[in-house]
């Protein structure tokens, strides 16, 4: 709801400024969710993956915005998880969203900056990390003979496993200079799951740059990605890193072509996990339709 419903002046100067948002919808916490793939729309993401740590889910609540002169800042409230029941309320607490940043013109650049913090206390399922419906793009890779689709959607990315409690924060550069476009994720998070006893530590760097061209038509792309922390189970941190480079081609405003090569290496992982000294690498070829 970005303007008043009744003719009042002083809501009407106050609505210039302020923006609600009730319901179960897709949570603002950091800006990658602005530039990722999902099953419904794919046309924002300029490669093909997502990040390997993919912050991404729904959640029942409200949030309540405040722009003005370029500064912008958002304060939520939501359930903490994609589900909207009342089982073990025990179990259950709110989670508090906030995010903080400034998008304005400087000459001819876009420069926007923005801060976003997560924080939920205790949950039966929260799913910051794991709530992509549509699965990695790097599906089923690296996994034993015993893997199906359907339980192995999310090979290629790292859940962390969050799942009971977690605090994250994300900061988010962008820089746009004609057809040059760059942004960088920096990113902490920490929790645990049900059973554990003790917080687990996960920070993710990514960074990316694309150079669009012949009126926006065609542009190249790169991007490196790198998650280190400790899994489920663990005594010591892991590291996962990913490199993209590729392109795309947009045929029409709503048909885009894209391609891009991959390369995904797993450091650290202990002996008993097939992700020891693992690795994979290829290219990928996507379509996107918007309508």
């Amino acid at each position: 709801m970005n303007a008043s419903p009744w003719e009042k002046p002083t809501l009407d100067r106050l609505m210039k400024y302020v923006t609600f948002r009730f319901g179960h919808f897709e949570i603002n916490y950091g800006d990658m969710h602005f530039r990722r793939s999902d099953n419904g729309q794919a046309m924002f993401n300029p490669l093909v993956g997502n990040l390997i740590m993919d912050a991404f889910t729904t959640e029942i609540g409200g949030e309540i915005y405040g722009r003005a002169n370029g500064y912008l800042g958002m304060i939520a409230v939501t359930g903490g998880e994609v589900r909207g029941t009342v089982l073990k309320p025990e179990n259950r607490s709110p989670s508090v969203i906030g995010k903080l940043g400034f998008d304005r013109s400087l000459g001819q650049a876009r420069v926007r900056l923005t801060g976003s913090v997560y924080t939920t206390h205790t949950s039966n399922n929260n799913t910051l990390y794991s709530g992509s419906r549509a699965g990695s793009r790097y599906y089923y890779v690296l996994e034993n003979v015993n893997a199906t689709e359907s339980a192995q959607a999310w090979s290629g990315d790292l859940q962390p496993g969050f799942s009971h409690k977690v605090t994250a924060w994300v900061v988010n550069p962008f820089v746009q200079v004609r057809g040059l476009e760059l942004f960088g994720n920096f990113e902490q998070a920490k929790g645990r799951n049900a059973v554990e006893t003790s917080d687990r530590t996960w920070t993710q760097l990514a960074g990316d740059g694309v150079y669009r061209f012949l009126r926006n038509q065609l542009y190249v792309a790169a991007r490196y990605n790198v998650a280190k922390g400790r899994i489920v189970g663990g005594t010591s941190d892991v590291t996962i890193d990913r490199t993209e480079v590729g392109g795309g081609w947009f045929l029409t405003s709503n048909l885009e072509a894209k391609a891009e090569y991959v390369q995904q290496n797993y450091r650290d992982y202990p002996l008993i996990d097939i992700h020891h000294d693992g690795k994979f690498h290829g290219a990928m070829f996507e379509a996107v339709v918007s309508f």
